[in-house]
Formats: structure tokens, C-alpha cells, sequence
């Protein structure tokens, strides 16, 4: 019985290949190099052979292609020629054992090798591809140094056949933002992380996506003080204020000339001392709205006082950002900040949409997919985008998939939008 310890044996080390070449291409480098930094054993020689794919998968391919080849040998040869004189002893005739010998020898062959030697490795090698690769990576270098200059020949020709057609045998993928989010999801649906959590995830990886326009406070919500009021109007605006810090204007909304800070009035305010405003003025950063939020928030860091002032390039005020926007960009907005939910789904499936709602946390929510280059950051400027106009109340567009209606209008700011799904419309 060598010759069926032989195949079987052939087909474990098949499965060994198998389990090696999936397990080495499904870790993360990541993890490999943490792993290879903590000093895990094995973890560097499977860092290297995933730096060099082509090399590796070389050496898996001469492996799998030896191994394919000997057990064609050792099972048609030796264990075909025994199965088949036992069917003659058994009384068959020697063309009918020598064909259901060996083709009972092969389907035997075959099913062992599709099971054991491929399908149960590498289901193996998926439950934990970083710890597999560092098991056997070892091994499988010492293997691709062996077997050395048959490597060299297929790594080689394979890049001149990529060569010759155009392409690179590099990936030239890379870790995309879709895929940070799938990996995210799936990890709040093994409940790896919070539902909370992964809302957060979200939002940072929104921020370098969204301009300083989609999380700042326009001009039009800005509460500020001009220095052109009386001293008991502008003392009335400070005890008033729910607000920290406020932008000064000098009679004109465009020529900001600072901020204050309330609290630090409070002592001049409480004791009725004449009140010099202008002593009191802070420089506040300038950011154009083109920069994105990521960078404004660097430069919230580094300022001063907790507010920069969005100017656009004709330098005209466009309005404010502070920490509690970047904030609100990345956790949802507060109640006691909001008025009003940013959306709120009705019980026949439709979503009631504010349209200050930043659009790309509404594409989220319904499942849109918006242009990567837009010119709009809100709700109401994906209706204006579409419609190329300011809307009336009722009008309609359909963007992906859904319908868009203007339900309500503050002025000639859209205030409401319903999305109603088309496909659950015609249903």
C-alpha cells in the first residue's frame, strides 16, 4: 500500500500549497507588520512574501504543478494497475478492470484532492489568514529559495506578458473609502463596534470629502455685534446671546473685524462699568470656503480663540466654524443646537428632509451616490443643482432613483424636501 500513502500524502502537501497561497494573499500587511513589530514568529517571512506576490505565486505554481503531476503518476500507474487486477481476480475481463480501475482510481484522486487537498485549506486558511501565513510562511521561502531559478523564469516571463499587454503586475489598488466602510459595517453587524461608533467612523471620513461651506454656520444664521450700535444695545446682545464667542463687524457684514469672547465680559457686564468693545476684539482666523474641513479644523487648532471666519474669493463673509460644527460633522447635531431632526422617515417608507441637511449624510441615509466634484453641500442644494433654479413649493425632480419634493420654502431657502423612493411609488 506505498503507492496509496504516496497519493495520499501528494495531496496533503497540495492542500499545504493551497492553504499557503490563500492564506499569504488574504492577509492584511497591516496586521503582518504589527505582528512582525510584536515579534511573532514567522510574521516577517510572510510580510515578505506578501511584498512579492509574483515570486510567491511562482513558487505555489511550480509546487501545485509538481505535486499534480506525480499523483497523476502514482495514482494511474501503480494504483490503477492494482485496482484493476483485483477486478480481474474478481472475475471481470482485463479491458473492463483496467477501465473501471483506473477510472475509479482517478474519481477517487480527484475527489480527494478537490476536498482535502484545496477546499477544507483554504476554508482554513480564511478563518485566519495573518496566523496561517506566519505558520507556514517559513516554510514556503525555503521553498521559493530551493527552487529558485524556476521562479526567477516565471516571475519573469509572466512581466514580460504583462509588459506586452499594457498592464502592471502590481495592484494598483489601493484601501478605499467604500471599503473602510464595509469593513466598519460588518464590524457593527458582528458586534465589534457600537452602531454609535460606526456612525462616528462615518462622519471622519466625511470631513476630508466635505468643504468648510458643508459644516460651517452661514452667514444668514450668524448672530454678531456691530460696533456702530450703542453701548446698552450691545450690552443687551452679550446678556442675550446663547453664544461663546460672537464675529464684530464695523457697520458692514463683509468687514469683520473680529470676535469676542462672552464669558470674559461677564465681569464688566455684572459690575455696570463702562463697556469699550473694541479693547475687547480678538483677531479670529480668515479660511477661504474652498479649503475642506480636515484643514479648517487644523486651523481651529492653532487659532487663538475657538472660531475662523469663511470669507469666499471675492472676500465677501460667508460665515463661521467652530469646533461644535466639526462636531456636529462628525457625531449628528445636538438637540439643543437643531430645532428640527435633520430627517425623519414617515411611516410609508418616504423621508422628511430639512434642506440644511448636509447632503452626503443624506446620500448615506437613503443609499444615494452622489458626483465625487460637486458644487452644493446641503439638501436644498442638490434640488437647486438639479433644477438649475431657485424651486417653487410642490415642484418635483428625480435624481438615482428617487423623488424629490419641495414642501415647504423659508423665503427662497428650502426648508422641507419629502424623497419618495420610485420603484415603492409604482408598487
Amino acid at each position: 500500500m506505498l503507492e496509496l500513502a504516496i497519493a495520499v500524502a501528494l495531496i496533503a502537501l497540495n492542500g499545504v500549497f493551497a492553504l499557503s497561497e490563500l492564506a499569504v494573499v488574504s492577509a492584511r500587511k497591516s496586521r503582518l507588520r504589527s505582528m512582525a513589530e510584536a515579534r511573532r514568529s514567522g510574521a516577517a517571512a510572510a510580510l515578505t512574501l506578501a511584498e512579492e506576490p509574483g515570486r510567491f505565486l511562482s513558487t505555489v505554481q511550480i509546487g501545485i504543478t509538481l505535486i499534480g503531476i506525480l499523483s497523476g503518476v502514482v495514482s494511474g500507474a501503480a494504483l490503477g494497475d492494482r485496482l484493476a487486477d483485483i477486478l480481474t481476480e474478481a472475475g471481470l475481463t482485463r479491458s473492463l478492470a483496467d477501465t473501471l480501475g483506473y477510472g475509479l482510481v482517478i474519481a477517487v484522486i480527484t475527489y480527494l484532492s478537490v476536498i482535502v487537498g484545496e477546499l477544507v485549506p483554504k476554508h482554513l486558511a480564511l478563518r485566519d489568514p495573518e496566523g496561517v501565513a506566519c505558520l507556514v510562511a517559513p516554510g514556503m521561502r525555503l521553498v521559493s529559495r530551493a527552487a529558485m531559478p524556476a521562479v526567477w523564469l516565471l516571475d519573469a516571463s509572466t512581466r514580460a506578458v504583462f509588459r506586452l499587454i499594457g498592464q502592471e503586475t502590481e495592484s494598483a489598488s489601493a484601501v478605499t473609502q467604500e471599503e473602510i466602510r464595509a469593513l466598519v459595517a460588518e464590524a457593527e453587524t458582528a458586534g465589534v463596534i457600537e452602531t454609535g461608533e460606526r456612525k462616528m467612523i462615518a462622519g471622519v471620513l466625511r470631513l476630508g470629502d466635505r468643504a468648510v461651506r458643508g459644516v460651517m454656520t452661514p452667514r444668514t444664521e450668524v448672530h454678531w455685534i456691530d460696533l456702530g450700535r450703542d453701548e446698552a444695545e450691545i450690552r443687551a446682545l452679550l446678556l442675550d446671546s446663547p453664544h461663546s464667542v460672537l464675529p464684530v463687524i464695523d457697520g458692514n457684514p463683509d468687514d469683520v473685524v473680529g470676535v469676542v469672547q462672552v464669558r470674559r465680559l461677564i465681569g464688566p457686564l455684572a459690575s455696570g462699568a463702562p463697556l469699550d468693545l473694541r479693547q475687547h476684539v480678538h483677531a479670529a482666523p480668515v479660511v477661504p470656503d474652498t479649503i475642506d474641513a480636515l484643514e479648517a479644523l487644523e486651523r481651529l487648532q492653532a487659532a487663538p480663540v475657538p472660531m475662523a471666519l469663511v470669507h469666499d474669493e471675492y472676500g465677501h463673509f460667508d460665515g463661521v466654524v467652530t469646533p461644535a460644527d466639526i462636531l456636529d460633522a462628525i457625531a449628528g447635531a445636538f438637540h439643543s443646537e437643531a430645532a428640527e431632526p435633520e430627517a425623519v422617515q414617515r411611516a410609508d417608507g418616504s423621508w422628511l428632509i430639512a434642506g440644511w441637511m448636509p447632503v452626503d449624510e443624506m446620500a448615506d441615509q437613503l443609499g444615494l451616490r452622489l458626483e465625487a466634484s460637486r458644487a452644493y453641500e446641503t439638501a436644498a442644494g442638490l434640488i437647486i443643482h438639479a433644477l438649475q433654479r431657485i424651486p417653487e413649493t410642490g415642484e418635483t425632480c428625480e435624481i438615482a432613483g428617487w423623488r424629490f419634493e419641495v414642501v415647504d420654502l423659508d423665503g427662497r431657502r428650502v426648508d422641507k424636501i419629502l424623497a419618495t423612493r420610485l420603484a415603492e411609488e409604482a408598487v
